[in-house]
């Protein structure tokens, strides 16, 4: 849902100046970064999970067995 349609134009505006005052300009782009990757992964594992769901398979990592260092 876009903000625009839950606050209007005059909010969304008064959000971003706010925003701006309080984080500062520089802060903004990188917090825009993080978010579209944090998207782009969360999509990623979607997908992952479909694709083990239609294959058949669990999505879950395999065990392995302990190793001298391990006991």
């Amino acid at each position: 849902m876009f903000l625009g349609e839950i606050f209007g134009i005059d909010g969304v505006i008064v959000l971003a100046v706010v925003a701006v005052l309080l984080f500062g300009g520089a802060a903004i782009p990188k917090f825009a970064r993080n978010l579209g990757s944090a998207k782009t992964e969360f999509e990623k594992g979607l997908k992952e999970a479909k694709r083990s769901d239609e294959s058949g398979t669990d999505a879950k990592p395999t065990e392995t067995k302990p190793t001298e260092t391990d006991k």
